[in-house]
């Protein structure tokens, strides 16, 4: 079973349900990175129009992206919304479960091979990744490309390095992931065109990495697209809208304005 490190989610967080049962006020829905925890998809948070009948929108076993929008931890309470979670959200939050099974798929095989519970992997190695790179996978892709020295570094123990070096230079595979965002950038003064390239440069190095592709190409002015190729969602979208912000407010300095389209 996948799980997070907290006992409940945070409000404003994504997360994976299977849905449990169905009533004339709402859908309940167990959460699969917390257990023993539930969560009340309201009637009104089903979808955006009206809802006449739930079960034309969620059944019993259904898997669904929710997002969190209320817990109180004294009633083990948590109200979730399935119309407030966009393509995007889902289809990023769906990635990311995808990577944290495999990370729990290896972390089980260390403890096979070392004969220990999973609880002690994840105490020992799992969480101490999640901790340094956001989350275990990309912790696991960071020593299939490096080896050893990621976990010396993170003082891991001697006993553990050996077993979690070889799993994941066997198991990991880095496949690169591309997100895409239209931005308009304006500027009417008349050295407008020279104030937008500084833009865009600020822009593109806000984010220089070696391990990330970032590139910007006119559509048809006003209108660039800024591309980006990285190991996982969540990581490109926060450096794609990190380069957006940066290039539009560059842009604001130098008297221009700046608008991206939202994710739909």
């Amino acid at each position: 079973m996948v799980k997070k490190k907290k006992e409940f989610p945070e409000e404003g967080e994504f997360v994976i349900g299977t849905i449990t049962k169905i009533s004339s006020h709402g859908a309940y829905a167990t959460l699969d990175e917390f257990e023993g925890k539930e969560g009340l998809i309201h009637i009104s948070e089903i979808a955006s129009t009206w809802v006449r009948n739930i079960r034309n929108y969620v059944r019993e076993k259904q898997k669904v992206v929710a997002k969190v929008l209320r817990v109180e931890e004294a009633k083990n309470h948590v109200d979730l919304s399935l119309r407030r979670v966009t393509i995007v959200m889902r289809r990023n939050k769906i990635q990311e479960w995808k990577r944290s099974q495999k990370a729990d798929n290896l972390l089980e095989l260390v403890a096979k091979q070392l004969d220990k519970t999973k609880e002690e992997v994840y105490d020992a190695v799992g969480w101490p990744l999640e901790e340094k790179f956001g989350e275990i996978y990309a912790g696991f892709e960071e020593i299939h490309e490096k080896g050893e020295a990621v976990l010396e570094k993170m003082g891991i123990d001697d006993e553990w390095i050996k077993t979690v070096v070889e799993l994941a230079k066997a198991h990991v595979t880095i496949r690169k992931v591309k997100l895409t965002k239209i931005v308009e950038l304006k500027c009417y003064k008349p050295d407008g065109v020279e104030i937008i390239k500084n833009a865009l440069k600020k822009g593109l190095k806000s984010t220089r990495r070696k391990d990330i592709t970032l590139d910007v190409n006119l559509v048809g002015s006003p209108r660039y697209r800024f591309s980006i190729q990285a190991n996982d969602y969540k990581n490109a979208e926060k450096i794609l809208n990190k380069a957006v912000s940066a290039t539009i407010t560059a842009l604001e300095k130098g008297g221009g304005e700046g608008y991206f389209e939202e994710d739909t």
